[in-house]
């Protein structure tokens, strides 16, 4: 996440777009909330963080994000080629993969946050008051999201992260970096990267059987 993204992003948006923007996609259905409570003691949501309506259980996010938050037809579309994911797991935050092309400079990423109490209302606590960039997206599927990026305003013409809740207590971590011939084009880093967000949600419901 820290390097740029794919020059020739161009000629994959259009893939991209065909997948559905971030307002795309029908509410899933009604899952049973987890029931773990917040770790603070507040009641949730709290720091302006929208409630998640119609979460998704946590079991969604057992396993590993490289097998399986994204397919390899997807990848195609974000990166142009099928990368092996490579597994950079921080203990602090939860399982995290990333997908490089290392020719192009591009890498993508997606994080399960399953380390970080309170799912959506501790970005909003912590990382908004941070941040360079705080964008609240239309929700992805029914689900809140916000793109945002702790960066300098010139390093955020490149990069952006999509962070989405899928319950009160949980949210997944999306991010790309967009390379030179892009960022000179005035492509919108958050707008990628949510539309890839939506593709990781989309496997989550599936995953869910939503």
């Amino acid at each position: 996440m820290r390097t740029r993204f794919l020059s020739t992003f161009a000629s994959t948006v259009t893939a991209v777009a065909l997948v559905g923007g971030c307002s795309g996609g029908s509410t899933p259905n009604a899952t049973t909330p987890s029931a773990a409570p917040s770790q603070t003691g507040k009641a949730l949501p709290y720091a302006g963080a929208p409630k998640v309506e119609n979460p998704l259980p946590e079991s969604v996010l057992s396993g590993h994000p490289c097998d399986g938050a994204l397919t390899p037809d997807q990848l195609s579309q974000i990166l142009t080629i099928q990368p092996q994911g490579e597994h950079a797991d921080n203990p602090a935050l939860g399982t995290e993969c990333q997908w490089r092309n290392s020719e192009a400079g591009a890498l993508a990423t997606v994080l399960y946050a399953t380390k970080v109490p309170d799912g959506l209302s501790a970005l909003y606590a912590k990382t908004k008051p941070q941040s360079t960039v705080w964008r609240t997206l239309s929700p992805i599927q029914g689900f809140p999201a916000v793109a945002h990026s702790t960066y300098s305003n010139e390093t955020s013409k490149a990069f952006c992260q999509v962070s989405v809740g899928i319950s009160d207590q949980r949210e997944i971590d999306v991010s790309l970096s967009l390379g030179e011939a892009k960022v000179n084009e005035g492509a919108d880093p958050c707008e990628l990267t949510g539309r890839v967000a939506d593709m990781v949600v989309t496997n989550l419901r599936q995953k869910a059987g939503a």
